[in-house]
């Protein structure tokens, strides 16, 4: 197995193409076709993470967070992230970074942070948009069946909770091949009119070169006609954030406590509370500010995520409990889905979970 081959499956269980435009995920550091011994699992990584693969025998780490997120213009080991990337490269370590691709996952961070809480009735808090595809394309009517079903094969027309959805209309195509043209329909320098059906099927859009592809190979045609266009829609399926809620309410001080043992936390900074029951929880693991009207919107008592500012807590006006439970904390068991994850999908080499704390912030 080579590194492709396991980001070929982490890309199975989070796309890259729906981490968000900031962020710097993928293979940062190695070779796609290097053959691995075995995989280190790590929230961040940092020098001891490398020191940890060096002695487990794992030439890939997979991080959550990328070491590498703004430009490098020199390797002199000046600062941690340089002595990290030197001494990967130096030891033929690959790193892969899969960092907000994972957080817009279905059953990534959020859904970890949900099944912690044991919260039922989950979904996406803020579905993302523009990660849907049309797909428009004309094809001879009896070989509509059979393009139909390759699309379908490959993931595209999954719509919710169904499958195999296509829209098609029957007509008539009319070309003329120039001397030039090997027509698999009719003569070249003649107007052939063929009875045609269009199809169209939607898709999300990191399936669009395989979408092509399977056009392409399976449609007979010389030239085919055909269009793709971006939809507004919101997939319910990606996107930051999730929400849920409780089988049965509870207090705010008991949610607190709760929340402080569930999480592992060392301490929660919250804003004030309201005498309300808490039944319905908002979650985002990581830095969540910007989720807080959402959160609100979507009628959640409470909202459970980190790195609140100062001027964050007066944006609750009594309407929602803000929960600050710590960056790390909020993300630590995203290493855990990662190697169950893996372990399921490798059996030939160890999916090895980092021992290392990478907390960098510290409770007295």
């Amino acid at each position: 197995m080579i590194v492709q081959d396991v980001i070929n499956h982490l890309e199975e269980l989070a796309p890259l193409a729906y981490a968000e435009d900031f962020d710097n995920v993928g293979l940062l550091v190695g070779s796609k076709t290097q053959e691995v011994t075995g995989v280190l699992v790590t929230l961040d990584t940092l020098e001891a993470v490398v020191d940890e693969a060096i002695d487990a025998n794992c030439n890939l780490i997979v991080s959550f967070h990328p070491i590498i997120f703004k430009g490098l213009k020199k390797l002199t080991g000046k600062n941690y992230v340089e002595r990290v990337v030197m001494k990967a490269i130096k030891h033929d370590i690959a790193i892969f970074s899969i960092h907000t691709a994972l957080d817009n996952a279905l059953q990534g961070v959020n859904d970890m942070i949900c099944n912690q809480l044991e919260l039922t009735n989950k979904r996406i808090l803020i579905p993302q948009s523009e990660t849907i595809k049309k797909l428009t394309t004309y094809v001879p009517k009896d070989e509509a069946e059979q393009l139909r079903s390759a699309l379908f094969k490959i993931g595209a027309g999954h719509i919710g909770n169904y499958s195999h959805c296509s829209f098609n209309v029957e007509g008539y195509g009319t070309f003329k091949g120039n001397n030039n043209s090997n027509p698999t329909k009719g003569q070249k320098g003649k107007t052939h009119t063929e009875a045609e059906t269009k199809i169209t099927v939607t898709y999300t859009k990191h399936l669009e070169s395989q979408v092509l592809k399977t056009l392409f190979k399976t449609h007979s045609y010389e030239e085919v006609a055909y269009e793709t266009i971006t939809l507004e829609n919101k997939n319910q399926n990606i996107g930051m954030g999730m929400i849920g809620e409780f089988k049965n309410p509870i207090d705010e001080s008991s949610f607190l406590n709760y929340l402080k043992t569930k999480m592992k936390t060392g301490g929660i900074r919250h804003s004030p509370f309201l005498d309300k029951k808490i039944k319905k929880v908002a979650v985002l693991g990581g830095s969540g500010s910007f989720a807080i009207q959402a959160a609100i919107a979507n009628g959640a008592d409470a909202f459970v995520t980190a790195d609140l500012k100062y001027h964050d807590f007066f944006t609750a006006e009594n309407r929602i409990l803000l929960t600050d439970i710590g960056h790390y904390e909020s993300e630590q068991f995203t290493k855990n889905l990662l190697v169950a994850y893996l372990t399921k999908k490798i059996t030939n080499f160890a999916i090895i979970l980092s021992k290392t704390n990478t907390n960098p912030v510290k409770y007295f």
